[in-house]
């Protein structure tokens, strides 16, 4: 795999800066964990990574596509929805795994059990008239 490029929307919009200590990633606003997905650009092929918070249901890690309340979906995401299969990295374990975009209620129950645990989600989700995808990777 070719040295990942760094998400453009990470510079701009993500909202917390992640840390390395002993393999595992937190963000160091509130210590929530961190995955980072390798995804593969919809229009340029080249592969990029931006760090998340996520959640967890069950085996399955979740990722909320905020932008932090922007009017429009990160870059990410468009590549997720061109390119579902990714490797994810959490904590010093690489892997494998499908994106899928959620749809009524289960979106809903993942994103209240995200904002939930991370107050922020509901702030976003005032601050924009779209409605925040939520995307489920699972291993495979």
């Amino acid at each position: 795999m070719a040295s990942p490029k760094r998400s453009p929307d990470l510079a701009k919009y993500q909202h917390r800066s992640a840390l390395k200590d002993g393999g595992k990633r937190f963000s160091l606003a509130r210590f929530d964990p961190v995955a980072e997905p390798f995804t593969t650009g919809a229009k340029t092929g080249k592969t990029y990574v931006t760090p998340l918070v996520y959640t967890k249901d069950g085996d399955r890690f979740i990722i909320i596509a905020s932008k932090a309340g922007a009017p429009s979906n990160p870059d990410w995401y468009h590549n997720l929805v061109a390119n579902p299969d990714v490797i994810l990295e959490i904590g010093t374990e690489r892997f494998k795994a499908r994106a899928s975009v959620t749809k009524g209620d289960e979106r809903e129950r993942l994103f209240n059990a995200q904002a939930k645990q991370m107050k922020q989600f509901d702030e976003y989700r005032k601050k924009t008239t779209r409605q925040i995808p939520v995307i489920v990777l699972t291993r495979v």
